[in-house]
């Protein structure tokens, strides 16, 4: 387990800025602090939970929920993968490793020790799940001291958070980047022309846009397509 906390510190120190970030949004949401803290405790994924503010603040609520599944949903294939190179785990390892489990952690894992075992999976895990809640809630607690103008102004950094996740992903991938090219203009049409609420048009959008790029690149990779 020593060895997972020490390959896991780096990430807890990367969570640290996102994390205290979260908390400054969520005080400016009107989220309350206990609701800020079971967020981070339960939700534990950093994109899904800064998504989830944005759709608090344009009043859409049950999409939540939705939204968090649709975004997540690669979770289900890093586990998958995770499970092939390490030892069998028992129920409470797996909840552990399994609920735990983020982008981060799945990149350190996968060139981690093999096979990977339950103490260090937990060890690597539960490091960085502790520092992104509690400095989520450092976060929120420093908000309350801004001043009002300050605090309505953190806004803006929410769209900045989502700027700079995806530029990375953009950079290294041209599907990726015509991905969010098309979800952005399905989501604005289905919003300024009142097809659907906020919250649904960034759940249709992201959907749809997904499935588009994917047949496309199915055919082109095809031997039908000339590939």
């Amino acid at each position: 387990m020593l060895k997972g906390i020490r390959d896991g510190l780096p990430l807890a120190i990367g969570y640290i800025p996102i994390a205290v970030a979260f908390g400054l949004l969520a005080n400016s949401t009107q989220l309350t602090f206990f609701q800020t803290f079971l967020m981070s405790g339960i939700v534990f994924a950093g994109a899904s939970q800064f998504m989830a503010l944005n759709l608090l603040m344009v009043s859409s609520h049950y999409e939540i929920v939705l939204a968090t599944f649709v975004l997540n949903l690669r979770h289900f294939m890093m586990a998958t993968t995770i499970r092939k190179t390490s030892e069998p785990f028992n129920p409470l390892s797996k909840i552990l490793t399994g609920s735990l489990l983020t982008d981060e952690s799945f990149s350190v894992a996968a060139t981690g020790p093999k096979p990977l075992t339950a103490p260090y999976m937990i060890g690597l895990n539960v490091t960085g799940y502790l520092s992104w809640v509690l400095f989520s809630v450092v976060g929120f607690v420093f908000g309350g001291f801004l001043p009002e103008s300050l605090q309505e102004s953190t806004g803006i950094a929410l769209y900045a958070m989502f700027v700079g996740l995806l530029i990375p992903a953009v950079k290294g991938s041209r599907k990726v980047l015509m991905l969010a090219i098309i979800s952005a203009v399905l989501n604005t049409v289905f919003t300024e022309f009142s097809l659907l609420s906020s919250g649904w048009s960034i759940i249709a959008g992201t959907l749809f846009s997904a499935i588009f790029i994917e047949f496309i690149y199915r055919k082109i990779q095809s031997p039908a397509g000339g590939v």
